[in-house]
Parts: structure tokens; sequence; C-alpha cells
């Protein structure tokens, strides 16, 4: 903010040295205020709003699935084998993993909210900028300034504002756009079709790439448990059978003791 303090503040004093040679002439657009005079911008953004809180409702949704099922974890942990216990902890983190990924790509730095968002901005931006330029040559103004919630603008008198005049001078031109506009409509249409059908093709085998990785990778992991799992059973049963062998051969030799007793036995009766 302090640069911008600074670069304001020498641009004035350079202006007041202008101004003792002729009038200076300033305005300023209030960007927040022409996006709000605009319906389809603010129609698209009530649609983007309402995308995204069936966004956060799904993403809530999976929140408390995951939640439920660690509960459900942590109740049965004691009824569960060990075995058992790590395939759950794999589910919920496979779980896991998937919502943070649509968390993610839904909101995240690069996300489909604020990608749309900036889409939605850009036209309009590109027409103030056409307008500002048409004022600022037309009525030879020194500067024009932009104010919106995030410029640094400390002060602005009222009658510098030029905000309605680039409004009608992008109406204008909207009218205008709309009296050619029938004529190019069905091409319009026919090339944003092919675009997204290839964009959603594109996107959909990356998805599709993307979730068999996580199959993959979690089918490994559940192999990989059933490995142990099978080894630890044919150990157990291993050492059982080697039980089984060692009493087979006890119970033979007190046979063939219980034998060689009542053999002798017998011959010292004859």
């Amino acid at each position: 903010m302090r640069p911008f303090i600074i670069y304001t503040s020498l641009i004035f004093l350079f202006s007041a040295q202008l101004h003792a040679q002729r009038g200076l002439t300033v305005g300023y657009v209030d960007m927040d205020y022409v996006l709000k005079q605009i319906p389809e911008y603010q129609q698209a953004v009530n649609q983007l709003d309402q995308k995204a809180q069936k966004w956060k409702a799904e993403i809530s949704k999976k929140e408390k699935e995951i939640e439920d099922l660690e509960e459900r974890l942590e109740n049965e942990r004691p009824l569960l084998t060990q075995a058992l216990i790590e395939e759950r902890e794999g589910e919920i983190e496979y779980l896991r993993d998937q919502m943070l990924d649509y968390q993610k790509k839904k909101f995240g730095v690069a996300g489909d909210y604020i990608t749309q968002k900036r889409q939605l901005v850009q036209p309009i931006q590109d027409q103030v900028f056409n307008a500002v330029q048409e004022l600022g040559k037309t009525r030879e103004y020194d500067f024009i300034y932009e104010m919106s919630s995030d410029a640094s603008l400390l002060y602005a008198s009222k009658r510098h504002d030029i905000s309605d005049m680039v409004l009608k001078l992008i109406q204008r031109e909207s009218r205008k756009d709309k009296a050619t506009a029938q004529t190019v409509t069905e091409e319009a249409g026919e090339y944003k079709s092919v675009k997204k059908a290839k964009a959603d093709k594109e996107k959909k085998a990356a998805q599709e790439a993307k979730q068999k990785a996580q199959e993959e990778a979690r089918q490994k992991r559940l192999d990989e448990r059933e490995r142990r799992r099978d080894s630890i059973r044919k150990a157990r049963k291993r050492q059982l059978e080697e039980r089984k062998a060692r009493l087979l051969e006890k119970r033979k030799k007190m046979q063939r003791k219980r034998d060689s007793i009542r053999n002798a036995r017998k011959n010292d009766n004859d």
C-alpha cells in the first residue's frame, strides 16, 4: 500500500505543477458499482454462488461420512483384528484423500470457483478499459483511476466519478453487439460446443486416469494386507501341524512303552 501512496503523491505533485498552466482533468471508475449495474454479470455471479453452495454441501456430506466411519471404527476397534483395523483405516484414508482432492478442485487457488469468477469479470474489465480509453481521448482527461474494494485510493470527490459515463458506453456497445449477434450465434455456438466437448473429454480422461491410479494404489494396499494375513495364517497352520506332529509322536512313544511293559509282564507270567 505504501508504494501506491508514494506513487499517487508524486502524480498529484506533478499534476499540481500542470494545474498552474491549465485545468487538470481527473476521473475515477468505481468498478464494484459498474459490475452491480450489469444484470448479466449479476445473474452469472448468482449462478456461480449457487454452484459454490452445492459444492460446499457435497464436501460437508463427505466429511460427515468420514466422521461416521471413524466413529464406528473406534467403537468396534476392541472387537476387530489388527488386519481388519488396518483395512478400515485404509478405506477412511482413501475417502479423505478423495474429499480433499475434490475440495482443492473446487475452491483451490486454481479451482473452479476462482477460475469461473475470473472468467466472469474479465469481459467486463475489457469493456471498462475500452470505455475509459474512449472517454480519456474524447474528453481529454489527464488521469483516470480505478476504485474498487481492492484499490488503495484513499479519497476521491464524487464530481470526479465517471462510472455512469463508462456504464453508458458499455451499454451502448452492448446494444450494438446484440444488433449483430444473430448473424454469428450459430457459428459461436458450434465453436463453443466443439471446444467444450474437447475440454470435457480431456477432463474426463484426466479424472479417469487419476481415479485409476487411486484405485490401483488402494488395491495394492489391500493386496499387501491380504498377503500379510495369508502369511500369518500359514505360519499359524504350520505351527499347529508341528504341534500335532509332536503330540502324535509323543503318543506313539507312550504306546510303544506301554506295549513293551505289557509284553514284558506276559513273558514273566509264561
